[in-house]
């Protein structure tokens, strides 16, 4: 699979987590857990924000409306952050199950 039509799967994950609403995740008792949740919360929406902008872009110049280099910058952006996030979701799980790995 190449790695633009992962960035489209991946984005069409994270459109349909956001159609679904915000992911439940259960409130930590302490500062730092809610500091992290809406971390975790504002990354993921800012991701899906910026891969709105993408296709609003691409929608605009195909009416005539922008120009292609906005389209590009746009799509790299989307493309960037989704990345990202692939790369801490991967250290998360990552971390997890080194944990799951110790022993008790």
């Amino acid at each position: 699979m190449t790695s633009n039509a992962f960035a489209a799967g991946a984005y069409a994950a994270i459109q349909n987590i956001g159609a679904k609403g915000p992911p439940k995740i259960a409130p930590a008792t302490g500062a730092s857990g809610s500091n992290f949740t809406s971390l975790l919360t504002s990354t993921l929406d800012n991701v899906g924000e910026a891969g709105r902008k993408a296709d609003s872009q691409a929608l605009a110049v195909a009416g005539g409306k922008a120009n292609v280099v906005d389209v590009v910058t746009a799509v790299a952006e989307s493309e960037t952050a989704l990345q990202t996030l692939v790369a801490v979701r991967d250290r998360v799980i990552s971390a997890y199950e080194e944990i799951m790995r110790m022993q008790i």
